[in-house]
């Protein structure tokens, strides 16, 4: 099964995938975390600008997708977290894996920018920083996620909301 973590930079994200991991694995130890940003990395795809284009970001969700589907495969559960730009890709997970669960950490522009936890809004908003998802690249919401969250406020209890994603999700039993 693969949980699908979807929201701008600064939403929670990687916040509730590890508590999701965490507590997943503890049922079933194969369970991984899969974070767009490490896979950027860990492909050393976060060393020029060019990473950041939607070209760029296209590789590395392509990447992200392949290895999601690879340990899906083996029978290895994965919790990812990714920004999802393009719809046709989120479309296609359905049918690409096992069991699939969306969820979308939904948060305005304004709030996370307020937050910038990486710093990347504000030099966007004064236009002195391009490729940022929202400010300059189009992000599209989600149309059909298994589950909505408000993400414009402090995550609730992190390990509370991934107790109730599993369940949610029918991937721990209650």
């Amino acid at each position: 099964m693969v949980i699908w973590i979807i929201g701008l930079s600064g939403s929670g994200k990687t916040t509730l995938g590890r508590a999701l991991a965490a507590q997943w694995r503890g049922a079933a130890p194969n369970t991984v975390l899969v974070d767009g940003d490490e896979v950027r990395r860990l492909f050393a795809h976060d060393r020029s600008d060019a990473a950041y284009t939607m070209a760029g970001r296209r590789l590395n969700a392509e990447r992200v997708t392949a290895l999601c589907e690879w340990l899906d495969r083996q029978g290895i559960n994965v919790v990812c977290c990714i920004l999802s730009l393009f719809p046709e890709m989120r479309a296609g997970n359905r049918q690409r894996f096992s069991r699939y669960f969306e969820i979308y950490l939904k948060a305005p522009v304004e709030v996370l920018a307020a937050r910038d936890t990486k710093g990347l809004y504000g030099p966007a908003l004064r236009g002195e920083r391009r490729q940022v998802a929202g400010v300059d690249l189009p992000f599209s919401e989600p149309t059909a996620p298994d589950l909505t969250l408000d993400a414009a406020g402090p995550l609730p209890d992190v390990e509370a909301l991934a107790a109730e994603v599993l369940r949610k999700a029918g991937s721990v039993q209650a």
